[in-house]
């Protein structure tokens, strides 16, 4: 919001005026909701019935300060008819005898109200199912009806949450306050119960060895991990994910250590192995080890963007025999490079200059372990972040040793997805397949992962 508010100002669009928080930040906001409000949300061009804002962080938080404001505006600009305030607060249980205490929400709600925003729907979560009395009085002090406080309790996994909002009648308050039309039956809803109860009954274990860069913050591969599992429960297996520092897997002075040993047995024993995203040179070679274990062992190999790029780095060395080979990225010696920076984008300024987005991947390939994934479609449309590929010089030498490049752009040129011939499943995708996966519609390529560690056949 404000990059866009400065480029506004210096290309001349507020006249020497002096810019401001309010208006030219809040109205940006605004603007910027307003758009996104009405892009065709499916494949005829319909705009969408609806469109959901989320405001993070903590109210009365200085980071928030200007959406908050700008909220309170964008009421008035719709009309107060056309939207409805969802507040999410802490109803914390204290002491031997589990008294729910409603102070915390008393008092964000005070403070909200005094910021002008006045919450329709009070979403309190809690270790426990809140209480009639809870209820009451929450109901009273904050200006709600007791049918708007809705519990959002702990549940035997987050899937059964929309469930249990829709039995304290989510639905009905919404499409009163929005005034929808509400069909008698949903069976959206009646689907996804049956799959939060699946999930429930999963025991038998899979397990997947995630060789990151990150794993000490687990969150760095938040989307991969939900990917991963609604794969799982696809298969109808559970997933326990062990995770892997790359580092650790790298032959050095810590290669007889007791972290160097447990690495390796946990990469050896897994099911399946997942190479995520990254950047920067920390930790490539042992992803390039794990690479290497999984293509030589048969092991059901998964790499995502430098996941791909590493295993192109890999098989250049141990297949073809380019010795050094190595990407742009970690290594300035041109001659080895089997990974190039991309001509279009900018090696100085990093900020916004990748190649981002939804890009279409037509398939090259008709019968592959992928395409057949995702159900034989000539070509998919994926999300992009990188400013990396493969060297376009290398893709004739390297297919012709049997790692084929099965989906590539438009051009026909840049390479997009990996799989290698006679191995289970070793696959690798220069796009991010994980932000498109959904609890009962899973990713292709992760399904793949999850079906080749479990010996069912592609």
């Amino acid at each position: 919001m404000y990059s866009s508010v400065i480029e506004k100002e210096r290309r001349g669009d507020y006249l020497g005026k002096t810019v401001q928080v309010v208006p030219h930040i809040t109205d940006e906001i605004q603007d910027w909701i307003e758009n996104v409000a009405n892009e065709f949300s499916d494949e005829e061009n319909n705009p969408p019935d609806a469109c959901v804002i989320e405001l993070g962080g903590t109210v009365g938080d200085i980071e928030s300060a200007p959406f908050v404001e700008a909220l309170r505006q964008f009421q008035f600009r719709v009309g107060k008819e056309n939207i409805c305030f969802v507040h999410v607060s802490l109803v914390p249980v204290m002491g031997p005898v589990g008294e729910q205490k409603t102070k915390p929400t008393q008092h964000t709600v005070k403070e909200l109200r005094g910021l002008g925003i006045i919450p329709d729907i009070l979403v309190c979560r809690s270790e426990v199912a809140l209480v009639d009395e809870t209820r009451e009085k929450l109901a009273k002090f904050c200006h709600v009806s007791s049918e708007a406080v809705i519990s959002a309790h702990d549940v035997a996994n987050i899937y059964h949450v929309p469930i249990m909002m829709n039995r304290q009648g989510v639905r009905e308050l919404l499409a009163s306050k929005l005034n929808f039309n509400l069909p008698d039956k949903n069976k959206l809803l009646e689907d996804w119960e049956a799959m939060a109860n699946h999930v429930n009954s999963l025991e038998e274990e899979v397990h997947i060895a995630m060789v990151g860069k990150y794993t000490g913050l687990s969150d760095s591969y938040l989307s991969v991990t939900k990917a991963l599992q609604h794969a799982s429960y696809s298969v109808g297996k559970k997933l326990v994910i062990d995770w892997i520092e790359s580092v650790n897997l790298e032959v050095g002075d810590s290669s007889e250590s007791e972290v160097y040993q447990k690495s390796w047995d946990l990469l050896k024993r897994a099911d399946g192995i997942l190479v995520p995203g990254g950047f920067g040179g920390r930790g490539i070679e042992g992803k390039i080890s794990a690479a290497k274990y999984a293509r030589e062992n048969n092991i059901p190999y998964l790499g995502v963007c430098l996941g791909l790029q590493v295993a192109t780095i890999e098989f250049c060395r141990n297949v073809l025999g380019i010795k050094n080979a190595n990407s742009a990225e970690f290594d300035d010696n041109e001659e080895n490079h089997v990974v190039v920076f991309m001509p279009e984008i900018s090696k100085t300024h990093m900020g916004g200059t990748m190649r981002l987005g939804s890009k279409p991947t037509p398939f090259l390939v008709d019968d592959c372990k992928i395409r057949r994934l995702y159900n034989n479609e000539s070509y998919v449309d994926e999300r992009h972040r990188h400013r990396y590929e493969v060297n376009p010089e290398l893709i004739e030498r390297i297919e012709e040793a049997g790692l084929i490049y099965v989906g590539k752009d438009e051009t026909g040129q840049r390479c997009e997805i990996m799989e290698l011939k006679d191995h289970p499943y070793y696959v690798g995708t220069q796009y991010h397949p994980e932000f498109k996966s959904r609890p009962n519609r899973p990713s292709p390529p992760f399904l793949g992962l999850l079906k080749a560690a479990c010996g069912i056949e592609i």
